[in-house]
């Protein structure tokens, strides 16, 4: 995405560091990159605070944390989405997602 305005921080990278803004999970650096980003970026600073209120309503929602190792394989896939790797199977088990299962198609 981009606004088309030209930025010192271009939109897709801050879009794709949101989630480690908002949990607080960057330098102080980089924190004031994105910051002075959405100080000139109304359109990423909309998504910033679209993603801010679905993050608090998640939070709100529930009440168990993920299991760390879980989060662990959660966050190994964003970084494997993020670096286009093919990414097959689900974060639970051994086999890929829907394996086993007939499709819709074939079920009919």
């Amino acid at each position: 995405m981009s606004c088309g305005n030209h930025h010192d921080t271009a939109c897709g990278e801050v879009l794709d560091h949101l989630y480690e803004y908002l949990d607080n999970e960057m330098g102080e650096g980089d924190c004031a990159k994105l910051k002075q980003h959405f100080d000139e970026c109304s359109p990423c600073l909309a998504q910033y605070g679209l993603e801010q209120a679905i993050k608090a309503l998640v939070k709100r929602s529930c009440c168990d944390t993920a299991p760390s190792d879980l989060r662990g394989k959660v966050l190994a896939r964003i970084e494997q989405i993020r670096a286009g790797v093919p990414v097959q199977g689900d974060l639970v088990g051994d086999d890929p997602v829907g394996a086993g299962a007939p499709a819709e198609a074939e079920r009919r």
